[in-house]
């Protein structure tokens, strides 16, 4: 890098080219939920809607009526559009992590959307994160 460039270094530079598989971020989260982190496992372009990242959530405490005494800690697969992510994420954790088990859900959804029976998220991780768990114990 030249000294012309080094001073010429925007100072931030474009989010939206960081974003890498294998990456782990923290994001903005609810209360309780300082220490929860999400990675990401997928990106793909889709000509109508842009990219939709794949990620997994860790460290969660999502309330389920299935495991009363406990919390579910995990979800594996949340497609959410770029931009709700770019909105959410605050710091990256590690450049380079292994990924979760993600491949089933993804599958699934994969296939419910080319048929047109699935969708995205398009707001931010902490809402999908309660709307989850509303879903869940209604």
């Amino acid at each position: 890098m030249g000294l012309f460039n080094l001073f010429n270094k925007p100072e931030k530079e474009d989010s939206v080219s960081t974003i890498q598989v294998g990456q782990e971020w923290h994001y903005q989260t609810r209360k309780l939920e300082e220490s929860s982190t999400l990675k990401i496992v997928k990106i793909e372009q889709y000509e109508n809607i842009g990219k939709i990242i794949h990620i997994s959530i860790l460290d969660l405490k999502v309330k389920h009526p299935q495991f009363p005494n406990e919390f579910l800690s995990e979800a594996t697969h949340i497609p959410i559009t770029e931009d709700a992510l770019l909105k959410s994420i605050t710091s990256i954790k590690n450049d380079r992590c292994d990924l979760p088990d993600y491949e089933f859900g993804y599958v699934r959804w994969k296939h419910a959307f080319d048929e047109d029976k699935a969708g995205y998220f398009a707001i931010p991780v902490n809402e999908v994160v309660h709307y989850l768990e509303e879903s869940a114990n209604k």
